[in-house]
């Protein structure tokens, strides 16, 4: 009974061992997110430390069976399962450490799903980068799997050894969820306290968690909110009519934008635009990656903390679709994406939502693909322009164009600013600048509504708990716009189709997550996610739940159990109503 203890209490000690390694990794190399004092890092592992011993007890499970009905060739029978340990921990571990640079949110099941599309890793960042953090697992790997080979005996004497498998059952099932984690501070310290394993294995449940968050009442309430009518109180255009250019800037956040208190020599074109347009100063993101944000806007539709309708290809068909809207009525609909349209299920997507031409880059020639991604921004305006020029003037039809080059990995044929990032949202700004004034020379001018949005925002040195992530800049110009103005109603992107469906006289009964925004019967709300968290705010104030934790997050404010309410309401509705096949 003393060596089998002792043998399960030193493979406790080696993954206890491995977990704060990891945590210490993991703040150090995010260290530029958030800096972490000596004291702090003790509390962060001291608060995930009852976690870790739950994650490593239910790890330890097998080996305990093993010892309970073997007595000879443990070694034989546990080496390939301390392998397969390695091989998950490292990943895991690493993982999560490097893609927290990025997106800043624990690694969960929802990663899996743009792992499926390398192309979006491969092009963000170099190979070098990729080789280092792959022998970073495979360190991991064998500090994990020849420890524990070596300390398991070839066998094991004595009777009771059954004792061990009640042990780490017991240690397994310990009231150690992740909101015991949780710190009343930087959200950074919970994340990094989090077990990174436990998390990883719990975010497959996150979609069934969140159907049961709130009582019916609630989820029929929150859905009513989302109905409102073609009525407007305002008309914004010239004409029911205009042709429509979308123009979608990458990670465009309101960070970059000197008229929503964000940097003032980032986006010098579009505060030139700004004062000839109607400007919407409380517009509101709803995701945080392209292809939830595509969906947002050309489907009205909402957004899911793990679920990407753009790549769940049986959700299409339950989908709404402003291209089919405007097919409906006579318009010709086309798409422009710089880049090859196979990341996360695009071009399928857009073919299923009745865009009739897609422009991706077998539409430029090898000389114009000069980018990581595929056509540069100006290169990519340019053939926008003289697309556009070429269309029969008497046709109407609605385009996008979706921007490229401010992403990883930040190279750009432009040099104006010294931040890397900065310079290429600056490079972005210039190219709108340079495609809206192409285009006034057009007679087409004269009844265009080019709509400027991002696609979502962007953390340049901000966290989520922050609105401000969400906050964003959305400027409709062109001829037909009635008068330049700024519009402060408080607005999410998935309203954008039913507000633009109302303004050219055109029903919306078939998009119920899109609201027009000057119905008399909207009530203004915003609400947005991103696989770890909620934002909601309303004219009262503003909301956000870490789901990790599932606990609010303090933002210098009491937490309003009313708008906490409305916000688990959506979510869970949200679930409880997507469309099948």
């Amino acid at each position: 009974m003393k060596r089998t203890f002792q043998y399960l209490l030193s493979l406790l000690v080696l993954l206890l061992t491995i977990f704060a390694i990891g945590k210490g990794v993991f703040v150090w190399y995010n260290r530029d997110i958030e800096a972490v004092t000596l004291s702090q890092f003790f509390s962060i592992w001291w608060h995930g430390l009852l976690l870790d011993i739950r994650t490593s007890a239910i790890l330890l499970l097998i080996p305990a069976l093993v010892v309970a009905v073997m007595k000879k060739g443990l070694r034989w029978v546990l080496a390939p399962y301390f392998v397969l340990v390695g091989i998950l921990l490292g990943a895991v571990i690493v993982a999560d450490t490097v893609m927290y640079e990025f997106w800043e949110f624990k690694l969960c099941a929802v990663h899996l799903s743009y792992a499926a599309s390398p192309e979006g890793t491969t092009n963000s960042v170099s190979m070098g980068f990729l080789i280092a953090r792959v022998l970073l697992v495979l360190g991991l790997i064998l500090a994990v799997a020849v420890p524990a080979i070596w300390l398991t005996p070839k066998q094991l004497e004595g009777r009771r050894r059954h004792w061990a498998l009640i042990l780490m059952a017991v240690l397994s099932i310990i009231p150690a969820h992740v909101s015991t984690c949780y710190h009343r501070g930087p959200l950074f310290l919970s994340h990094a306290a989090t077990n990174p394993a436990f998390r990883f294995a719990d975010s497959f449940s996150d979609a069934r968690r969140y159907a049961t968050l709130a009582s019916s009442s609630v989820c029929c309430n929150s859905v009513a909110t989302y109905t409102t009518g073609s009525t407007i109180t305002d008309t914004l255009l010239t004409t029911q009519r205009p042709n429509v250019l979308f123009v979608m800037m990458e990670s465009f956040s309101g960070k970059f934008v000197k008229e929503l208190g964000g940097l003032p020599d980032v986006a010098p074109n579009l505060s030139r635009l700004i004062p000839e347009g109607i400007f919407w100063d409380q517009y509101y993101s709803n995701s945080f990656r392209t292809d939830r944000g595509t969906a947002c806007t050309y489907s009205g539709w909402i957004s899911y903390p793990t679920v990407s309708p753009m790549k769940e290809v049986g959700m299409h068909g339950g989908l709404s679709s402003l291209a089919n809207s405007f097919r409906q009525v006579g318009y010709q609909t086309g798409y422009m994406y710089g880049g090859a349209m196979t990341n996360m299920g695009k071009y399928r997507y857009l073919m299923d939502m009745k865009f009739e031409t897609l422009m991706d880059d077998t539409y430029f020639t090898q000389e114009e693909l000069n980018s990581s991604w595929g056509a540069h921004d100006s290169t990519a305006a340019m053939k926008m322009y003289h697309t556009i020029a070429e269309v029969r003037p008497d046709a109407q039809w609605m385009m996008v164009w979706q921007t490229i080059s401010s992403h990883e990995p930040w190279d750009v044929p432009y040099h104006r600013l010294e931040d890397k990032k900065l310079n290429a949202f600056a490079y972005a700004d210039q190219c709108l600048g340079d495609l809206v004034d192409s285009l006034r020379t057009l007679p087409v001018w004269d009844n265009l509504l080019v709509i400027v949005i991002p696609d979502h925002g962007f953390l340049y040195r901000q966290t989520y708990d922050s609105g401000e992530f969400f906050h964003s800049p959305m400027l409709w110009l062109g001829g037909a716009v009635k008068a330049p103005r700024r519009m402060s109603v408080l607005m999410n992107q998935s309203d954008i189709a039913a507000t633009l469906l109302a303004q050219m006289g055109l029903g919306h009964d078939d998009y119920p997550w899109s609201r027009n925004v000057l119905s008399p019967d909207y009530t203004p709300f915003v609400y947005c996610n991103y696989p770890a968290g909620l934002f909601y705010k309303d004219a009262t104030g503003e909301t956000l739940y870490d789901l990790t934790a599932q606990l609010p997050i303090p933002i210098g404010e009491p937490v309003d159990s009313v708008r906490l309410r409305k916000a688990l309401g959506i979510l869970q509705s949200s679930y409880s109503l997507i469309p099948n096949p």
